[in-house]
């Protein structure tokens, strides 16, 4: 076998801004990357860890904010590193190529689309195979995996309402974008239970309204956010383009001004796993740790830009969970029935133990990795 020559080709690293690539390669054979994401919240720690976050950055209206690892992504990065380490040592049981890809901007959904807009499948030899984790509630050393779809995709809108301003004691002479946006938000609920077969899953929310500051005027604007959530992509262009008719229907039944502005922020697709990629996982993770430390993930609400990766070229993918709470921690709290208690993923107490955590999402992205490095793909 090749001795492992470690690639540093130009541009692995400031890929969308941030993203760095790190491209090992051993021989002939398929190509894996394993991806991390490694951004953090604008959240204050209150773990009480040694550890403990007390950085702070300038958000986008330049005030300091604190900010913590409050998802994982620091467990992430820890174990990918660990993983890349651990295949380098183990180089003369494996062949082929593997990409460790360290992504920014998760959070606010544009982290991977930048890294692909910026040319990331130029720079890298072609995937076989994208793998990816998540530390989430659950007992550390434990691992949840499924086939199909695994996490939600998420449509995200700004929406601005335009009106004719004035005092609040004459809203007859004015056009009053409140009165429309109550009619907007109370219209959108309608859009899942009417327009949604029940056997499908949908969320629409409208999260966020803004306008005047003051009781005795009628602003000239309202702004809105609108959060949509689906896995089925024929519902998901259902329902997206339901959420723009019923805005612009509402606005133009109030009569306002001009067509509302809807400024899409996210677009991300669901993750659906590969069916075949998880009947391999779920072997070689059974034989690794025991058959008592794999179930089913819980299919998530929630959203991951690691399937933009996936559908940038179209890559078989499969994206799993790893456990963070301390296993007496996580057994007491079984045992009282206060699960639900626990700190989570974005909580300002989140702080996954660090062992058998890390040990595990180590081993899980290498095991992985070999799973195909170690055969003919």
């Amino acid at each position: 076998m090749a001795g492992i020559r470690v690639e540093r080709a130009p541009g692995v690293d400031h890929i969308g801004g941030q993203g760095i690539a790190g491209v090992l390669q051993n021989g002939p054979g398929p190509t894996v990357i394993l991806r991390a994401d490694m951004d953090a919240l604008p959240i204050k720690g209150l773990t009480g860890l040694p550890y403990t976050s007390t950085k702070t950055q300038l958000d986008r209206f330049w005030t300091e904010k604190p900010v913590m690892h409050a998802c994982g992504h620091d467990v992430h990065v820890a174990c990918l590193m660990g993983a890349a380490e651990l295949l380098y040592a183990a180089k003369e049981v494996w062949s082929g190529t593997l990409i460790c890809l360290f992504q920014p901007g998760e959070e606010d959904g544009a982290g991977a689309r930048k890294m692909v807009e910026d040319g990331l499948f130029d720079k890298i030899p072609k995937p076989d195979i994208l793998l990816g984790q998540h530390v989430v509630k659950t007992e550390a050393g434990t691992i949840q995996i499924r086939s199909g779809p695994a996490l939600s995709a998420c449509d995200c809108f700004d929406v601005r309402l335009f009106g004719k301003g004035g005092h609040g004691s004459s809203p007859h002479k004015c056009i009053d974008p409140v009165y429309a946006a109550c009619f907007t938000v109370v219209r959108l609920q309608g859009i899942v239970s009417r327009e949604v077969d029940p056997a499908n899953y949908a969320v629409v929310t409208c999260v966020y309204l803004r306008t005047a500051n003051a009781i005795n005027i009628v602003p000239d604007t309202v702004d809105m956010k609108v959060d949509v959530r689906t896995y089925d992509p024929a519902v998901r262009e259902r329902v997206v383009a339901a959420v723009k008719r019923v805005i612009r229907g509402e606005s133009e039944a109030s009569g306002l001004l001009k067509e509302p502005q809807i400024v899409q922020t996210d677009d991300i697709p669901a993750i659906i796993n590969d069916d075949n990629v998880v009947k391999v996982l779920e072997r070689v993770f059974r034989e690794h740790f025991g058959g008592n430390t794999i179930s089913e993930m819980v299919r998530d609400t929630g959203s991951d830009d690691f399937s933009i990766f996936a559908e940038a070229q179209n890559i078989p993918c499969t994206y799993w969970n790893i456990g963070g709470v301390d296993p007496a921690i996580w057994q007491e709290a079984k045992r009282k029935g206060t699960i639900d208690e626990l700190p989570g993923n974005h909580s300002a107490h989140f702080a996954p133990v660090i062992s058998p955590t890390i040990r595990t999402g180590i081993d899980a992205l290498a095991v992985a990795s070999l799973a195909y490095l170690t055969s003919d793909l």
